[in-house]
């Protein structure tokens, strides 16, 4: 059925859209930090959180730093796909390895001070739904006075076996919450916050640098060719093993042709004998 041209969707949101202007804007930027400083990071966020990132950009280790985030393609675009079109030389490789959640950091700062300071600084927050459990947490039978007895109706939303006593939280019996290297669901989740347990790290990994002297350089490898290569190779055997099976079905079934045909033609004699004594 045609679309109707009556039908118009009309968003009630009051936020204006991020339009060329921004995107345009975000080019400029990245072409005048690539110019006016010596070296370029790509950075991925392991446990992303915007407030630990906000810390960062706003540590006075980091004001005369810049760093960047946004779309890879509009990025890439900034800095140069290729060899024509790239703004400094060699930038074009930095463009080739931007995949997935990746951030720009420009900066003066020497290479090894930059890996020591995102070597150590890790952030230790509450787990979110996909992550895994750092550690196996069962709650014990008694009172809970760590919880509030607020969080009554939410434990009991959860499936604990609980029972309010002057205030306090009693469980009947014990509960186990996950086990580690568990994927945590989003109930487990609350039950862990409700416990004070922080099973995630927020960490900076740094994966490749860019300088005007030496060039692209990576720091972290990647595995995709040789995973590549793996995950081919079962497939060319299975591809392989197909075809055989094909083969000696073609085969059996040729055999089994042949023996019909050789029992037709042993009846066929065998009435022709029968016609000459008669």
């Amino acid at each position: 059925m045609p679309k109707s041209k009556r039908d118009k969707k009309v968003s009630l949101t009051q936020t204006k859209k991020k339009g060329l202007a921004l995107k345009q804007k975000l080019i400029e930027d990245i072409r005048n930090c690539a110019g006016k400083y010596a070296r370029i990071f790509t950075f991925s966020v392991k446990n992303m959180r915007s407030v630990f990132m906000k810390d960062i950009r706003t540590n006075p280790e980091w004001r005369d730093s810049r760093f960047f985030f946004g779309k890879n393609k509009v990025m890439q675009l900034a800095l140069g796909k290729t060899v024509e079109d790239e703004q400094l030389p060699n930038l074009h490789l930095l463009s080739m390895h931007m995949q997935g959640e990746t951030g720009l950091l420009f900066t003066d700062k020497k290479q090894d001070d930059v890996l020591k300071f995102f070597k150590t600084h890790k952030v230790q927050d509450f787990a979110r739904p996909g992550n895994k459990a750092t550690e196996t947490v069962v709650i014990k039978e008694g009172p809970l006075p760590s919880i509030s007895y607020v969080s009554e109706d939410q434990l009991r939303k959860l499936g604990l076996p609980i029972e309010l006593k002057r205030g306090v939280i009693h469980l009947l019996h014990d509960y186990p919450v996950c086990k580690k290297g568990e994927i945590l669901n989003p109930q487990q989740t609350r039950l862990v916050k409700l416990l004070g347990k922080k099973m995630a790290n927020f960490h900076v990994i740094l994966s490749g640098v860019w300088t005007k002297d030496n060039g692209w350089q990576e720091l972290t490898r990647t595995v995709n060719k040789s995973n590549a290569q793996k995950k081919h190779k079962p497939g060319k055997a299975k591809a392989k093993k197909s075809s055989k099976l094909k083969e000696e079905s073609m085969e059996l079934d040729a055999e089994a042709s042949d023996q019909e045909e050789g029992v037709e033609e042993d009846g066929v004699d065998e009435q022709e004998e029968n016609d000459e004594s008669s």
